[in-house]
């Protein structure tokens, strides 16, 4: 139980989710990094299946990945992914 704002809450609070780095590899793999520490590998390429993501097809820029403000972008920030769907779509990495 937690509360906030005086409210209380049954469950347990969730831990905010987060990117600390991006490390881009072949064949739209990436191992991403997040604030608790945790190392997972997302495949990438099932973003392809949306309009928004289809500049990512080039290599160049789908390279050039980086993290800001706890978010994957690319494109000088045109492009973007949520941190929770990255983590959700993603594997244990070690």
């Amino acid at each position: 139980m937690y509360i906030i704002d005086g409210i209380a809450y049954a469950s347990q609070k969730m831990q905010e989710t987060f990117v600390t780095a991006v490390k881009p590899l072949d064949d739209m793999m990436m191992i991403v990094t997040f604030g608790s520490g945790e190392k997972r590998l997302y495949d990438a390429s099932q973003l392809l299946d949306f309009p928004a993501f289809q500049p990512l097809k080039d290599e160049t820029v789908f390279m050039n990945a980086k993290v800001e403000y706890g978010v994957v972008t690319w494109a000088d920030g045109e492009i973007d992914i949520a941190p929770e769907t990255m983590y959700e779509n993603s594997y244990e990495y070690q």
